[in-house]
């Protein structure tokens, strides 16, 4: 039987403003508090799925190769790491068969390179990491507003090794794990849709970061196409309702797990959960 956890890789800070876009803080600070220099707190979490056969990981943080001058940006903190949340539950790095990147954005790919000597080897030694091939042409040649999100450092050793692999349609990736295509967040973010007892768990990713990004209009300033992102959601909670959708959270610093429901205002959030309670 397949088993999913979250692994934890810790937190950082972003701009209130970024993450809600359009929407007026007055509005968003009720759901979503933000500190004294407007920063929200945002994790960084992965999801682990156990097929028995495969040790899948779904992103992996934002690693430990980004410079002081950098990360002073994003006030990172918790004690968390991937390697120790692995540790935790009896995993080693060695042990990931596959790593599936929903995009390639630092904060959800860092942890793709370790450093060795005076350059960086895949920290997942016997993975093969898988990602669209739009998010990875991407990535390669981006355009100017996107362009701090990449750092080639984090992608090019796994091509060098042989262990990056394209993906070019959506469909079946692993036998039980489903991966669709999103567009207004970055070209080519890969959704997973995993088969668990009878449900669907969806890695949200950028698509859903939080419960406070469920109301339609609430997208982010990150979002390169932000009309395409409100078209996606609203096709993909119409899905997530109609089918029950267990939406894994990864940003949410309050919220592991929710599910969607139909109400006279729209879509709004029906539960919150925990994986462990599944």
């Amino acid at each position: 039987m397949t088993r999913l956890y979250s692994l934890e890789t810790g937190n950082f800070k972003l701009d209130g403003g970024a993450m809600f876009g359009v929407v007026p803080k007055v509005l968003w600070n009720k759901v979503y508090p933000a500190d004294e220099n407007n920063l929200c707190t945002w994790a960084m979490r992965s999801l682990l799925v156990n097929t028995g056969g495969k040790l899948i990981l779904i992103d992996n943080g934002i690693g430990d190769t980004l410079d002081e001058k950098f990360l002073k940006h994003f006030s990172l903190d918790g004690d968390d790491t991937l390697e120790r949340s692995l540790e935790r539950l009896g995993f080693s790095t060695g042990d990931i068969t596959d790593v599936i990147l929903s995009h390639l954005h630092f904060d959800h790919c860092g942890g793709n390179v370790k450093r060795s000597g005076n350059g960086y080897i895949p920290a997942f030694a016997n993975a093969r990491y898988w990602v669209s091939r739009k998010q990875y042409e991407n990535a390669m040649d981006p355009n100017p507003r996107e362009k701090a999100s990449y750092f080639k450092h984090m992608i090019l050793p796994l091509e060098e090794a042989g262990q990056l692999y394209l993906v070019e349609n959506e469909g079946e990736i692993f036998q039980g794990v489903n991966i669709a295509f999103y567009h207004g967040h970055t070209e080519g973010q890969m959704i997973p849709h995993i088969d668990y007892d009878g449900r669907t768990v969806v890695f949200g990713a950028d698509l859903l970061p939080s419960t406070a990004h469920v109301p339609m209009p609430w997208v982010m300033a990150y979002d390169m196409q932000p009309l395409v992102t409100m078209d996606e959601k609203k096709k993909f909670f119409s899905l997530a309702v109609k089918n029950n959708y267990i939406i894994f959270l990864q940003h949410d610093h309050y919220n592991q797990c929710c599910t969607l429901k139909e109400t006279g205002k729209g879509v709004r959030v029906a539960d919150t959960l925990k994986i462990e309670e599944l």
